[in-house]
């Protein structure tokens, strides 16, 4: 191949080019007809759309819907439908068409051809006319029986309905100006959490009508376990934790417990000095069976964390700070929103070059609302800053990709698994942009003398217009000009220091100017230990560089590691440690008597698919877990920090 355009290449600049090179191309062959774009006008009549969420046996939902056809569309003789693709949240197109199934369209009882957009997939043409004033639509959502083929939304006692996997809409209209009436049918004597509201509720439940840009903001957990807890604030505005579990025993929640989240909806509120919703609705599965989940909506947010969420109270608070980073979003994200993340419809691309705010910040305050509120007590808070902190400055990716380009990852790789995840960075604005904001909130304390915080930032930003829902678009010069407002500095400089340039560590001014430094011993947190009970594994990450699971599989080997370094790679199943089977134990002790022994190695026996080797590491530093110490002489903004307001 290589020769062949050589030739090609020396011919042409010769001018001698082979007949049969010069014979005509064919002409590229018509595009469809174009999806129209959005405009802001009302579409006439409603939608109706009826879900069937009672087969959970085989997983699927049956959807009947009604469109009222438009003159418009008459006059053209085509309607087009969209499947919804850019979901909120995802930042990416990851709409599950590949679960749409059985399409049949009638009108007045005939069947009405439709025809698949061979370009943009997620467009159905239909054919109208004045004959067809209301097309029906019968649909079914394939859902996922295994966490293989997506994620799991229906199980024998929990089912997740998210409106834009059960719905088509009329291209050519901002959703928002799209009225629909939803109903869902469930099992027999479950009960239903949602943002949406109903005149009654029951095994069929019509909600009332709403904007359909607000239906697929506000999705329902269903369950056979369930229970209302009551969050309502002081504000007096309502707000209600909705709990469905796999079974009865983990919806026992203690007062101190329920209490802690009561305490969530008090300290956000303080700290935004607003809402931006007239009701709010946690929803909350307690699963090992649905698939896992941390979404954020305007006024509701659905979560999924392990069955003794309340239970193991004293094991399961390395998650507990889900619900604060999504309840935060209500108004970083839903209300105050990146101007290039605003869409007026479901297939709009997005842009996500703010998500270092967007994601960033509400990581931040998702961290220390849990904190304030006692969701985790201030220890449990400044061990997952330490290791959150010590995994971003030892992310090999940083040295040739800049943070601001992981914005793109929701595009790029759509949460798909990574073959070396810290060297190829990912989603990385996450967390490095929590290390940026708590240097952003210490530096303020510092130059105003603690009269001034991020809390200040956050009050200004987020909450203004209180009570409103309109969403609030932004761009960067108001980020630094809000900053500015609150304490003077050049942070634009200090932004884009921290986002386009790179840095070989990560942002660690924050726990400096915090009056803290990050120290390695070899004791795991606490943190570390009840992530390594929830993942049933070992966390290597800070001497061997790798995590193992309990039956010796290794989970993730970071780049240049001495695991790496050995040849290890991620997926592959440790047999032996030092001549004997392999047991977390055992490799623990490896590490540590090579610690103590300079000349001897840990000796691992590995198999990856059929082939068995024997590897050997030189490492002799330890055990190596992170730790916040203080730092003598210093002012302790960051115990301020997780103070409750």
């Amino acid at each position: 191949m290589m020769r062949l355009r050589l030739l090609v290449a020396l011919t042409a600049f010769s001018g001698l080019v082979s007949p049969a090179l010069a014979q005509p191309q064919p002409a590229p062959l018509p595009m469809p007809p174009a999806v129209p774009d959005p405009q802001d006008k009302p579409f006439p009549g409603a939608l109706t759309v009826s879900v069937d969420a009672t087969d959970t046996a085989h997983h699927i939902m049956s959807i009947h819907e009604t469109v009222p056809v438009p003159q418009e569309a008459m006059q053209k003789g085509e309607m087009i439908l969209l499947y919804p693709m850019w979901i909120p949240g995802d930042h990416s197109p990851t709409g599950v068409i590949e679960q749409f199934a059985s399409l049949k369209v009638q009108s007045g009882g005939k069947t009405v051809s439709w025809k698949r957009d061979n370009v943009n997939v997620a467009a159905f043409h239909i054919p109208v006319s004045a004959t067809t004033p209301t097309l029906d639509l019968h649909f079914q959502l394939l859902s996922p029986v295994a966490p293989d083929q997506g994620r799991v939304v229906m199980t024998p006692s929990i089912v997740n309905v998210q409106w834009d996997q059960v719905s088509l809409y009329p291209a050519g209209y901002f959703t928002r100006d799209i009225t629909v009436k939803p109903s869902v049918l469930v099992p027999h004597g479950w009960q239903i959490g949602s943002a949406l509201r109903a005149a009654a509720y029951g095994d069929e439940t019509h909600f009332n009508a709403t904007t359909y840009n607000t239906l697929v903001d506000s999705p329902i957990y269903a369950g056979r376990y369930f229970r209302k807890i009551d969050l309502t604030g002081p504000d007096h505005v309502p707000v209600a934790l909705n709990v469905v579990a796999d079974d009865p025993d983990s919806l026992n929640a203690t007062p101190a417990q329920i209490e802690a989240h009561r305490n969530l909806v008090r300290q956000a509120t303080t700290l935004f000095g607003s809402h931006h919703y007239d009701h709010y609705d946690f929803l909350l599965a307690l699963t090992e069976e649905l698939g896992m989940i941390g979404l954020e909506h305007h006024q509701s947010s659905e979560n999924a964390a392990a069955p003794g969420y309340f239970t193991e109270w004293d094991k399961t608070f390395p998650e507990r700070d889900l619900l604060a980073h999504e309840y935060t979003h209500s108004w970083n994200g839903k209300y105050r929103r990146p101007a290039d993340m605003w869409a007026p419809n479901f297939n709009v691309p997005q842009r996500g070059s703010l998500l270092w705010v967007y994601e960033g910040q509400t990581q931040y305050w998702g961290n220390v609302l849990a904190a304030r509120s006692g969701l985790v007590t201030k220890d449990q808070g400044f061990e997952a800053l330490a290791y959150m902190a010590a995994t971003y400055d030892n992310q090999s990716g940083r040295i040739w990709r800049p943070l601001e380009d992981t914005t793109n990852d929701p595009v790029i790789a759509q949460r798909a698994p990574l073959s070396w995840r810290d060297w190829q960075r990912s989603e990385d604005y996450y967390v490095e942009g929590q290390l940026i904001w708590l240097d952003a909130d210490t530096l303020i304390r510092k130059l105003s003398n603690g009269q001034k915080s991020l809390d200040d930032f956050a009050k200004a930003f987020f909450g203004t217009n209180n009570g409103s829902f309109i969403v609030s678009p932004y761009q960067f010069d108001e980020v630094v000009a809000t900053l500015n407002s609150v304490q003077p500095y050049d942070w634009a400089k200090f932004l884009h220091d921290r986002l386009d340039t790179i840095q070989p560590h990560a942002p660690l001014d924050g726990l400096k100017n915090g009056g803290y430094k990050l120290v390695y011993t070899d004791k795991p947190t606490s943190f570390i230990k009840a992530m390594e009970g929830m993942r049933h594994g070992l966390d290597l990450t800070f001497s061997l560089g790798m995590s193992v699971t309990k039956s010796g599989k290794t989970a993730r080997v970071h780049w240049m590691s001495p695991a790496f370094k050995a040849g290890l790679t991620s997926g592959e199943t440790i047999l032996a440690v030092n001549d004997m089977d392999y047991t977390s134990d055992r490799l623990r002790h490896a590490i540590t008597d090579a610690q103590k022994d300079p000349k001897q190695t840990i000796r691992l026996v590995v198999k990856s698919g059929e082939h068995i080797n024997t590897v050997s590491i030189p490492y002799h530093e330890g055990l190596r877990y992170p730790h916040l110490e203080r730092v003598d002489g210093t002012t302790d903004y960051l115990s301020a920090i997780y103070t409750p307001r």
